[in-house]
């Protein structure tokens, strides 16, 4: 096959393979690495073999991070603003399908597991490779690698659980602090444009009022929520107004994607008294 015509077809397959490899290896650099690599081998292989290039790139890729993981010395300790970036791509496009469903957070998660246990969670809970094909790659039988899957998949689940509690955690803890300061505009960034502040009756009683919209939110609590304190509420962030020692107004957030969508001020006795709450 023409080298000019071969490196075409490479090209047609750079995105989804420079996706995988950043999966498997978590920084860029190592990525392009695993990209050359394969890219020798296909040089040097008869391709006229090659049924299907994008399957066989694909093992060759994983082959290639398989090997570069298991070579490590040591595992990376790098806190989350230190691991590199996505790895460049051409177009809105490709930089969608190398951003889907990662982070910073996951690679940390994925670089605790053992080698082939990331290979085949990676391969296929992300890119929906078979276990008979995952298989020869790890040197397992289909069942051993579905397996390796299934305790990759419970680690990150878990981990992933850890790393949401503690974000909305800082989230909350952001918000409290740009309230007592009455920080409107730091207020705005935490909010959802369409957040919604939900009152139940015997918080309603005390005077609060329910509002739509961040600005509306975040003028209601600007220079406020002076006596809430950070707490724990059924193990979630929020905070708690006590008198006393005695919960008075439970503030229950609930935080997607780094953002507040809806806070509920919570009074009723009977509803406070079956909650689980820890004071901060």
């Amino acid at each position: 096959m023409d080298e000019d015509f071969l490196a075409e077809r490479f090209e047609e397959h750079r995105t989804h393979l420079l996706a995988v490899a950043y999966r498997m290896l978590g920084t860029g650099s190592e990525a392009d690495d695993a990209l050359q690599e394969a890219w020798l081998r296909l040089s040097r292989s008869d391709t006229d073999e090659i049924d299907n290039l994008g399957g066989w790139l694909t093992t060759v890729v994983a082959r290639v991070c398989l090997n570069m993981l298991q070579s490590r010395k040591t595992r990376r300790e790098e806190p989350l603003d230190e691991l590199e970036p996505l790895p460049s791509a051409d177009g809105p496009e490709q930089q969608a399908v190398l951003g889907d469903s990662i982070g910073l957070a996951l690679l940390v998660v994925l670089d605790t597991l053992a080698p082939p246990e990331r290979l085949s969670f990676v391969l296929h809970d992300m890119f929906a490779v078979p276990f008979d094909e995952i298989a020869p790659i790890v040197g397992k039988s289909p069942a051993a690698a579905r397996q390796l899957a299934s305790r990759a998949r419970r680690r990150v689940q878990g981990a992933r659980a850890t790393v949401d509690r503690d974000r909305q955690r800082e989230v909350v803890d952001a918000f409290l602090a740009a309230s007592r300061s009455g920080e409107f505009e730091r207020l705005l960034t935490l909010l959802d444009p369409d957040v919604v502040l939900r009152v139940d009756a015997a918080a309603m009683a005390t005077g609060a009022v329910g509002a739509l919209g961040a600005g509306a939110v975040a003028e209601t609590f600007s220079g406020r929520a002076k006596a809430a304190r950070l707490a724990l509420i059924d193990g979630r962030a929020g905070a708690v107004w006590t008198v006393g020692g005695t919960p008075r107004v439970v503030f229950d957030f609930t935080v997607s994607d780094g953002r507040i969508v809806a806070i509920d001020l919570l009074a009723d006795a009977e509803t406070l008294g079956l909650m689980e709450l820890e004071v901060q």
